[in-house]
């Protein structure tokens, strides 16, 4: 190589370095929610959305439907300021997207167009939907097809509120791995679906920062708790998560990195035992403590 072309050579790979190496951030960034329900303190709407401003929170996110008034919700965030990122659906449990009966999917469905509604009024972006569950009543084959089917329904109510539909991971025994779930999404191919990828409920089968590395640009929000695979063994599955932030089996570290990786930035919201003021805090502080990692 002539001594011009390696010059030359040399300062492109050089700016390249540097335009990429700037591109990754050393930590993901990231938004601090939690969800309201871990609020104990006997407060108004306003008066609570006030405590967790002033706890360091940058948002909040509400179960829907539900008994609150919108006006008072909306009131409460614009003169605090905290944000409502989004919603949980609050029928997917009772009423799954994939039940035998189709009048229980049908109100599962209703359920779900008013938390799209709720949330556009709120000024968030997701509702958070579990996509079914298998049960000995419900097999793995007919409770992917019918949450698929069902899914297919719902986006376009989606669709007209601008609002995305964000399938969460939790134990119900569908949906159990990565490839699976990016799978999912894919066979359904909306820019309106994707994740809610919940970081503990994986500890018990598998590692949270391989589902990041193959779910990717799917994922569009954040639930953090901790899991504890030593008190699952010795006390039982759920007594797992029975344990603080950043004193269990996750290695925040490597779910940083892997959160880097992908290139996501936004919302983690808190989802584990909420109570007073200074329980808060301490979730406000753990939370912090999860960013830096």
């Amino acid at each position: 190589m002539h001594r011009r072309d390696f010059l030359i050579s040399s300062a492109a790979a050089v700016a390249s370095t540097a335009v990429f190496g700037a591109a990754l951030p050393a930590q993901p960034m990231l938004k601090k929610s939690l969800k309201f329900g871990m609020i104990s303190e006997p407060l108004s709407v306003l008066d609570k959305f006030k405590l967790l401003k002033d706890l360091g929170f940058d948002g909040v996110e509400l179960d829907s439907p539900n008994d609150l008034s919108p006006q008072e919700i909306v009131n409460a965030r614009d003169k605090t300021g905290l944000e409502l990122p989004g919603v949980v659906n609050s029928a997917h449990w009772k009423l799954p997207l994939t039940d035998p009966d189709p009048k229980v999917r049908a109100l599962c469905a209703k359920a779900m167009e008013q938390s799209l509604t709720d949330c556009k009024l709120y000024g968030g972006t997701t509702v958070l939907l579990v996509p079914g569950v298998v049960n000995q009543n419900v097999s793995y084959q007919d409770a992917y097809q019918r949450a698929q089917t069902e899914i297919k329904k719902l986006l376009p109510m989606a669709e007209k509120t601008g609002i995305k539909i964000a399938l969460e991971n939790v134990w119900n025994n569908f949906l159990i791995s990565p490839v699976e779930a990016a799978r999912f999404v894919d066979e359904i191919n909306h820019p309106l679906l994707g994740w809610y990828f919940d970081v503990g409920n994986v500890l018990r089968y598998g590692w949270p920062e391989h589902w990041i590395e193959t779910l990717g640009k799917r994922i569009m929000k954040l639930d953090i708790k901790e899991y504890s695979r030593k008190k699952q063994q010795d006390e039982g599955l759920w007594k797992g998560f029975d344990v603080e932030l950043m004193a269990g089996d996750c290695n925040w570290p490597a779910v940083n990195k892997a959160l880097v990786k992908i290139g996501y930035s936004g919302w983690a919201s808190a989802e584990v035992p909420g109570g007073d003021r200074k329980r808060l805090a301490v979730i406000s502080q753990k939370m912090d403590e999860v960013f830096k990692a």
